[in-house]
C-alpha cells in the first residue's frame, strides 16, 4: 500500500548559526524544498538571540508545513559554556517544532553521517557532496544547511532513522553498522 509524501524539517541547531532543511519524502525517493540558516546578531543579547532562532523557525514552519522535525543531538564538547549556548539554542528550535504540534526524532552526528555517507566519522565535505546527490541539487549546500538536510534525510530512512535499526542487534563500531 502506497502511502502519500511525508514532508520533513531536518535541524542543525548553533547559536551563531541554525541550519534548517526541508525535504519530502516520496515512496522511496527524497525530494528537496527548501534549506537556509537563521544567523541572529551576533551583537543581541542571549535572549533577543534565542527569539530570532524561534521566530525564524516558526516561520519555516509556517511556510513549509512540515509533518515531521528532526533534530541534530548536542555533543559534548570541551567547552562547558560553548556546549550550554548549544544547548539553549537547540532547546529553542525544540520550541518551536514542539509549539507547532509536529512529532520530533533526535539523532547523533554519527547516526547522521551513518545514514548520509555509511560512513559515522565522514568529514563535513563528504556530507554536503552526499546531500547534493540524494538531493540532485545543482550546487553544494553550506555546511549548516548541508547538515540539517542530512538530519531530515536520516529520518526519512527507515520511517525512524537510524534510532529505529540500532534498537535491534546491531550496533555501531567505528562509525558502521554491525
Amino acid at each position: 500500500m502506497a502511502s502519500g509524501p511525508v514532508r520533513i524539517l531536518g535541524i542543525d541547531p548553533g547559536l551563531k548559526v541554525t541550519g534548517f532543511g526541508v525535504i519530502e519524502k516520496v515512496g522511496n525517493r527524497l525530494v528537496y524544498v527548501t534549506s537556509g540558516c537563521i544567523r541572529p546578531p551576533s551583537n543581541q543579547p542571549l535572549a533577543d538571540r534565542l527569539k530570532t532562532i524561534l521566530e525564524g523557525l516558526r516561520e519555516v514552519i509556517s511556510t513549509n508545513l512540515p509533518e515531521q522535525a528532526a533534530l541534530e543531538k548536542v555533543f559534548v564538547n570541551v567547552n562547558p559554556q560553548s556546549t550550554l549556548l548549544l544547548g539553549q539554542a537547540r532547546g529553542t528550535a525544540i520550541c518551536a517544532v514542539v509549539d507547532a504540534g509536529l512529532p520530533l526524532s533526535e539523532y547523533t552526528a554519527l547516526q547522521v553521517k551513518q545514514a548520509v555517507v555509511g560512513y559515522g566519522k565522514a568529514k563535513k565535505e563528504q556530507v554536503q557532496e552526499m546531500v547534493r546527490r540524494l538531493l540532485a541539487l545543482p550546487g553544494t549546500p553550506g555546511t549548516d544547511s548541508a547538515d540539517a538536510l542530512a538530519c531530515a534525510i536520516c529520518h526519512a530512512h527507515g520511517g525512524q532513522g537510524l534510532g529505529g535499526i540500532l534498537t535491534g542487534v546491531q550496533r555501531v563500531r567505528r562509525g558502521r553498522l554491525v
